[in-house]
């Protein structure tokens, strides 16, 4: 969505994975013409990363193994001229992209920048206390769906629960639920989400990206210490 920096950091994480290992230029920007910077990421894995430094390629890279070498490209020769103020990804990530995908080297296309200085992305943990589980909106997909920050089986939940006092069932597919019916669910990413059957889940709880909702499993009553759980 636009100026959604997390929800584009979260898909291109997701995409990345299975996409051939070359040049991927990501564009979320709500910050073109400011002081932040453009760069050029390589990664780990092999991928080589383009957009703002914004937060929105840290994940991504995180999930690649790390960051082997960046540059800032805001002033780099292969973009074009003029500068829009507010188009960037016309003038600096694409033609930058499009030279590192002919075989031109980062080092040619801007200069050296430490990747601990780049912008990072840190998704706040879940948490469970007394057998409740609150957790963070990450996305909000086309369907109406909700992706949460934390991921499937790392939550002691039953078969019934209850999201924000409504109640739900946790299965694995959409069906598990009746028509109408709340679901907690693993999703394609291996996020814990939660859906409506052939309905939208945004609507029913009334929560969009940056929202928090809670989680309880209806047959358990045992008390759990209070922790914090990774997202990742």
């Amino acid at each position: 969505a636009p100026q959604d920096v997390l929800g584009g950091a979260m898909r291109l994480s997701a995409a990345l994975p299975y996409l051939p290992i070359g040049v991927n230029v990501a564009v979320v920007d709500p910050g073109v013409g400011s002081a932040r910077r453009a760069v050029a990421l390589r990664c780990a894995g092999g991928p080589i990363l383009v957009g703002p430094d914004n937060g929105l390629l840290w994940p991504a890279a995180s999930g690649c193994g790390g960051i082997l070498e960046a540059v800032e490209i805001s002033a780099s020769r292969f973009r074009l001229e003029p500068v829009s103020a507010t188009f960037h990804g016309r003038d600096i990530f694409a033609p930058v992209g499009a030279h590192l995908a002919a075989g031109r080297s980062l080092a040619e296309a801007g200069a050296a920048l430490d990747p601990r200085e780049l912008v990072r992305l840190e998704l706040p943990p879940a948490r469970v206390e007394n057998g409740v589980v609150a957790a963070t909106v990450l996305l909000v997909d086309r369907f109406g769906n909700l992706q949460l920050n934390c991921r499937d089986g790392a939550l002691p939940l039953s078969d019934a629960v209850q999201v924000n006092g409504q109640a739900a069932r946790h299965g694995r597919m959409f069906s598990d639920a009746e028509p109408g019916e709340l679901v907690v669910y693993a999703d394609a990413a291996g996020f814990l989400a939660v859906a409506v059957n052939q309905g939208r889940a945004a609507e029913r709880l009334g929560l969009e990206p940056g929202d928090e909702l809670e989680i309880r499993s209806v047959s358990d009553h045992a008390r759990h210490p209070q922790t914090s759980l990774p997202p990742h």
